[in-house]
């Protein structure tokens, strides 16, 4: 099996992993904003050789419209009209260099565009009028990097740590119309939107991340990915469009394992996992008041890719099989309080679809490597 093909399925493999994470929101109103850091996504860069970059665009899309409190879905909503529907587009721009064959520095620059359509945001579900609220925008860049523990091409298998800073650079208070408001629902006001279609979280945030693979044969190959992203600020201090709390600006995580099958058709790759991607209800440091929608969702994470030359391919689209709204913070001092237990809800996709292209620059002609990987011991 080609070297060098080997390197770029990994790459655009982990790549898709952390930026299907950035902004992935959980699938949904669990507001994920970034796997909200593709930092880690660009630790794969690890790959390039000293001098080489890595160039790429990635696009996501979801539609996040089933309510979930736990792990029960409250189809009444759907039912009834009454759910709220996130359609949400993504798309990263991503430059990657090799800084030696091991060490490599990585910087993603993401835009989203949201759309919000609720009944409870412009006069309560009762009152039954339907409308839209909207941001779009560069969201929070990322700057990373990371080291591989082994020579490439040495052993079947290879690990790589990376870490990453996370800039607020995105909007975090975006403001948009709300109707029907006011006593007598006849008031248009413009109020700050939705925790989940904010294009910011308004923290400087620090990820780590951890990735791996391991040859099984000519044709099968395991990898792996892990990444936490730490925000230590508590809140961002805009307050919700009720005015009742701040932001959070919260902690997010996200794993990923699976296998990649290269069948006997040059450059074409298959790949088969699961991925874990959520928000925790406390922060690793730091504190955790403030409102947030916590939660994870455990998907089943098909995907296929394309290499010709130095350009590479990659459609993945994981669909989830488990969904989670946990008590948050907030939910649990309630309950403390009133002596009732209280946790709220999140509206969740039902899968997301992730298209990412990378483009190999190289400072010489790029070299035929005829040694199969999988004999390297």
């Amino acid at each position: 099996m080609n070297l060098n093909f080997i390197r770029r399925i990994v790459f655009t493999g982990v790549l898709s992993l952390f930026c299907n994470l950035y902004y992935s929101n959980a699938q949904g109103c669990v507001a994920i904003r970034g796997f909200s850091s593709c930092s880690g996504s660009l630790g794969t860069e690890g790959y390039l050789s000293s001098g080489e970059f890595l160039v790429g665009s990635n696009n996501r899309y979801f539609e996040s419209f089933r309510h979930f409190r736990g792990t029960e879905q409250e189809e009444n909503r759907i039912e009834e009209g009454t759910n709220v529907i996130n359609d949400s587009y993504f798309f990263d721009l991503t430059l990657n260099y090799g800084v030696t064959d091991r060490l490599y520095a990585n910087l993603l620059i993401p835009f989203v565009s949201h759309v919000r359509s609720s009944m409870y945001e412009h006069g309560g579900n009762s009152y039954g009028d339907r409308h839209t609220t909207r941001a779009a925008g560069l969201a929070d860049l990322r700057i990373g990097g990371g080291y591989w523990l082994i020579d490439h091409g040495t052993k079947p298998f290879n690990f790589a740590f990376g870490a990453g800073i996370k800039l607020p650079t995105g909007d975090y208070s975006h403001t948009d119309t709300f109707y029907n408001q006011g006593q007598d629902k006849d008031t248009e006001v413009e109020a700050v939107v939705d925790q989940s279609i904010q294009p910011g979280d308004g923290g400087l945030g620090f990820n780590l991340d951890f990735q791996g693979y391991y040859t099984l044969s000519h044709n099968f190959m395991l990898t792996t990915s892990l990444y936490y992203l730490i925000n230590p600020e508590e809140t961002n201090g805009v307050l919700t469009r009720r005015g009742t709390s701040e932001f959070s600006v919260p902690d997010q995580y996200a794993a990923q394992i699976g296998t990649t099958f290269f069948p006997m058709v040059k450059g074409l790759a298959f790949y088969l996992g699961g991925l874990l991607e959520g928000v925790p209800a406390s922060d690793f440091i730091g504190g955790s008041a403030g409102y947030r929608r916590p939660g994870y969702a455990i998907s089943v994470d098909p995907g296929v890719n394309y290499t010709v030359n130095n350009l590479s391919l990659r459609l993945n689209v994981p669909f989830a099989v488990e969904r989670n709204r946990i008590q948050s913070y907030e939910d649990k001092i309630r309950t403390i309080e009133t002596g009732e237990f209280r946790q709220g809800d999140a509206a969740f996709a039902d899968y997301l679809i992730n298209f990412s292209l990378t483009y190999r620059i190289t400072k010489h002609k790029t070299k035929k490597f005829d040694t199969d990987i999988q004999v390297l011991n």
